[in-house]
């Protein structure tokens, strides 16, 4: 394999105004990466890729890079891109177990950081590295988050989430797993215990709903609910899955992995919101598409789908008469997330958006002082690297208030 990414790596042109760069969320530096590890410091590139993306071993796998970094090479005007991800896991995968932050000095002061996944590891590497004491409060038995109950095996091997958590552990890092903060212990236990800051990122995990008669039938799950654990889920031979962004892709291909032998997916759009990779994946794996199309009612037969059409004016309609039903022994609901209101019920002072969302300013401080929040409970179902990106920000904000206290 290293010779083919040697190969890839060599068909950089090292821009003077690299537009990779400016298509990554957080502006990794693509060609220097490149140049430096064609000059046969592998290692070096590796420490420059973590030092500006904490989770880039795992962005490097699952990041839409056909609309990020490679979607703006230059080499996409005449050809296929410089397949970046592919450099960029190689790299990083040679480079994670080497990481060494030497002796860090610690400053004695606690932070909470509430939920495992991306958002608050990438806040704990980087606190825990400027000497802060790190608690991560996990609501579930392992960390990850998203990244371990969100995206399948086939997508992001868990094994790499346990070196994530090796990592963490090596940083002097306390996981306390099966914790939900909000339930037995409160925000409030945890200033009154002696921390200083509160860090939430707990994500998205409540299921949006189309308010349809049938959504309370016992052969119709949520995506976010049955990626989870789809072992436990008996779909039967066929499934229809209603949404079509990266989840709904998700759910299909890992239906097919666990036994269904008809999937279909549903599409309100004409076009497929998922990226084009993920799209063809399916497709090969035998994934079946309807677009122009909206859910009416689900039975336990499976789905009337009713088409509709753009007006004059660019807004969708529905085609009266056009009611059909697809037939299938399943549906999975594959419309995105909402945050939980668990912590903001049981915390006063923390505002949210008419979504749920918790409020804060462009630093990540929300609206009560020592709390900061990043990630997708605050920007709602993003992506992992923006998540980390956000983050990386919220982090220095927090440093700097902790420092400002004394």
């Amino acid at each position: 394999m290293s010779f083919h990414i040697v190969n890839e790596a060599r068909r950089c042109l090292n821009c003077k105004n690299p537009t990779c760069q400016k298509g990554c969320p957080i502006s990794t530096p693509i060609p220097e990466v490149i140049r430096t590890f064609l000059n046969g410091d592998i290692d070096k590139a590796g420490a420059m890729l973590f030092e500006n993306n904490p989770l880039s071993l795992i962005c490097s796998l699952i990041c839409n890079q056909e609309n990020q970094c490679e979607g703006h090479c230059i080499l996409c005007k005449k050809g296929a891109p410089v397949l970046f991800s592919n450099i960029e896991n190689y790299i990083s995968d040679a480079y994670f177990d080497k990481i060494d932050f030497g002796k860090i000095q610690k400053n004695g002061i606690k932070i909470g950081v509430i939920g495992g996944g991306p958002a608050g590891i990438t806040i704990a590497i980087l606190l825990a590295r400027k000497g802060y004491d790190i608690t991560l409060f996990e609501s579930r038995e392992k960390i990850g988050g998203v990244l371990r109950y969100g995206i399948p095996e086939f997508r992001l091997p868990k094994s790499n989430i346990e070196r994530y958590k090796k990592l963490l552990l090596s940083l002097g890092i306390k996981i306390r797993p099966n914790t939900s903060i909000g339930i037995t212990i409160t925000i409030d236990d945890l200033f009154r215990d002696g921390y200083k800051a509160v860090f939430i990122g707990t994500g998205v995990w409540r299921p949006n709903t189309l308010h349809i008669k049938g959504e309370s039938l016992g052969n119709v799950h949520f995506a976010i609910n049955y990626l989870t654990n789809p072992d436990v889920y008996m779909l039967g031979e066929s499934l229809n899955v209603i949404g079509a962004g990266n989840s709904a892709m998700d759910v299909a291909r890992t239906a097919i992995r666990h036994g269904c032998r008809k999937v279909t997916v549903f599409s309100r759009s004409e076009r497929i919101a998922a990226s084009v990779s993920e799209v063809e994946y399916a497709k090969i794996d035998g994934v079946e598409f309807v677009t122009s199309v909206e859910p009416v009612e689900i039975t336990d037969d499976g789905v009337i789908i009713i088409k509709v059409e753009r007006d004059s004016n660019g807004n969708r309609r529905r085609i009266e008469g056009s009611e059909k039903l697809y037939p299938a022994t399943s549906t999975i609901i594959a419309i995105s997330q909402g945050p939980r209101n668990r912590i903001v019920s049981t915390t006063t002072g923390l505002d949210v958006t008419e979504h749920g969302l918790l409020v804060t300013n462009t630093f990540g401080k929300t609206t009560r002082d020592g709390i900061f929040a990043a990630g997708d409970v605050v920007l709602g179902a993003k992506t992992v690297v923006e998540a980390v990106n956000y983050s990386k920000q919220v982090a220095e904000t927090m440093d700097e208030y902790l420092c400002g206290l004394h």
